[in-house]
């Protein structure tokens, strides 16, 4: 079975934490690597900026990205109350957004969806609940 899912990731000041997870790693639990989203990709720059506060990566195969969230919340984040994770996963109809409180990295509710279990998938389905 598979499973597409994309990830997006805002962080600000996250360059260091993030550059290791643009790289293959065969130690983590998932294993594709993340493209930064910096100016270069809008507006003509020439190279890379220095700067870059987002991140994208998509899956897929089922239970590609497992781990991918515990793994993100252990990361030393310079600026963590910035840290907004967007998960969208092919049965979703809409990204879920996840960020940092306490130290955790917990889904935000977002206004008319509700989260459904579902056999495959841990995190079950984000659901419109204005269709």
């Amino acid at each position: 079975m598979s499973r597409d899912a994309e990830v997006i990731v805002l962080a600000r000041g996250a360059e260091d934490v993030m550059e290791p997870l643009t790289r293959p790693d065969e130690n983590r639990q998932w294993h594709q690597c993340f493209r930064r989203v910096d100016n270069h990709m809008f507006g003509g720059w020439s190279g890379p900026s220095e700067t870059c506060y987002a991140w994208v990566v998509q899956f897929g195969r089922s239970n590609a990205w497992t781990g991918l969230l515990a793994h993100l919340e252990s990361l030393p984040w310079p600026d963590p109350w910035s840290v907004q994770v967007l998960v969208h996963d092919q049965d979703d109809d809409c990204f879920g957004l996840w960020m940092i409180h306490d130290g955790r990295l917990v889904e935000v509710s977002l206004p008319r969806t509700r989260r459904v279990p579902f056999s495959d998938f841990e995190h079950g389905v984000l659901d419109r609940t204005d269709r």
